[in-house]
């Protein structure tokens, strides 16, 4: 397996939401990432996909909704999101896609 399909192992896609739109203001881009990934992994994986510096990574997991599916009990999926803060002048434009 090579290198590049690694990184979209670990970056699942970007978040397009108020919140993540919020934060990329601020120079910061949300991504849905693996729940086995770490933030050295993420790290490498945006800087080696986007060719930019990242300054830092935080992660949040959250947990999934119970919910009713065709009258039963189910369960949403666990989402692991990572906020990559980039260094001054680098950016990601997460409309184009991929």
């Amino acid at each position: 397996m090579s290198a590049k399909a690694e990184h979209y192992d670990v970056i699942r896609k970007p978040v397009i939401t108020e919140k993540a739109t919020m934060a990329s203001e601020n120079g910061a881009v949300v991504f849905e990432v693996a729940m086995d990934s770490n933030k050295p992994q993420i790290k490498e994986a945006v800087e080696a996909l986007f060719g930019v510096k990242v300054k830092a990574v935080n992660t949040t997991i959250t947990k999934g909704k119970v919910k009713r599916f065709r009258g039963s009990l189910g369960r949403r999926n666990h989402i692991k999101k990572a906020y990559v803060t980039l260094e001054e002048g680098n950016t990601i434009d997460v409309t184009t896609g991929l």
